[in-house]
């Protein structure tokens, strides 16, 4: 059994991390530490478990085996860190940390002291993007040409239950976030396209001002890889009833998945006529999952490192292209 401390209600995913907590056999959830005294207490009462009030006091306990970690962004390598030097095992919410540069020191601490470290990047699980990645090993798109792919939401619409929208507030410090709709719902797309298509070249970025904050609320970001192909990137906050779309173009077909709609056109398949498949790979284990299977087992997870850097490294190319009103090249 892996005892495991929740630290943060900060982000809106958190409570969802303490369900897989609950509903997994091989962990136990022992305490909740939050910078929000009252939000830690609540959050504590309702899972029936002590509410901590140091953190450090959470990191010193020697029954503690691991941490999930929801606070804000900009704190995560601070925290990382620091829960590494004391051999806890680290769950965290996306993004791993604001930069490159942040990612290679956390990544050194975590190594130096051999615990495991897992980032949840939920999508590069689901079956609709294992039948993409099956569809480019296979051959049945040819070469990649181009990649499209958009994730969105209407958190920031005014409506009459959510005046302000459904998001909370501080989603939209910078500060704390390190940027608005990009770092947070466009890392879905972001990582989704970076293992598609491979190691980038370069990046333009278009980000749309939030009137009422000091971040973007929409985003566009176009990207080149070392392969050749041109990806596209769209999210944002101010959509209503947009749905998930990832679309792959190649030499020798296409895929389209909208939702959970998939449909491929392939001249090595069904005589080159559109068709839609049905049989799918079936969902590797969760971000959760994974992490348990590799402090137990050392299992390697199917989410990787390069997966969680990469994602880093395109999102801090994005902002400083939307920044600087030019095309970022990437030096690797």
């Amino acid at each position: 059994m892996i005892n495991v401390a929740l630290l943060s209600k900060w982000h809106v995913h958190a409570e969802d991390y303490a369900r897989q907590v609950q509903e997994n056999k091989q962990l136990s959830l022992a305490c909740i530490w939050d910078e929000d005294t009252r939000r830690g207490k609540e959050w504590a009462d309702k899972w029936e478990v002590p509410f901590e009030e140091n953190l450090d006091s959470v990191l010193n306990d020697p029954h503690i085996d691991a941490v999930i970690i929801n606070t804000p962004t900009k704190w995560h390598t601070e925290i990382i860190q620091k829960a590494a030097a004391h051999k806890k095992h680290i769950f965290t919410e996306k993004v791993l940390a604001f930069t490159v540069e942040s990612c290679r020191k956390i990544y050194k601490m975590v190594e130096k002291e051999n615990v495991k470290l897992m980032v949840s990047l939920p999508r590069l699980t689901e079956s609709y993007f294992l039948y993409a990645e099956e569809a480019l090993k296979k051959g049945w798109l040819g070469n990649l040409t181009s990649i499209r792919c958009r994730l969105a939401h209407n958190g920031s619409v005014s409506t009459e239950a959510h005046p302000n929208g459904w998001l909370p507030s501080h989603f939209y410090d910078k500060d704390d976030c390190g940027g608005g709709a990009l770092i947070d719902l466009g890392a879905h797309p972001i990582y989704l396209t970076n293992r598609l298509a491979g190691p980038l070249a370069n990046v333009y970025s278009s980000l749309h001002p939030s009137p009422d904050y000091n971040v973007e609320d929409n985003a566009v970001v176009v990207t080149q890889y070392k392969s050749g192909a041109i990806g596209v990137i769209e999210t944002g906050f101010t959509s209503y009833g947009s749905p998930f779309q990832l679309e792959l173009y190649g030499t020798e077909g296409c895929l389209l998945i909208e939702d959970s709609n998939v449909r491929i056109r392939s001249t090595q398949l069904n005589k080159n006529k559109w068709f839609e498949p049905e049989e799918f790979p079936e969902n590797l284990p969760t971000a959760m999952e994974q992490w348990v299977h590799l402090i137990q087992n050392d299992v390697a997870p199917s989410i990787t490192k390069e997966d969680i850097i990469s994602l880093t490294l395109l999102n801090e190319a994005a902002y400083l292209s939307n920044e600087q009103g030019k095309r970022i090249d990437i030096e690797q």
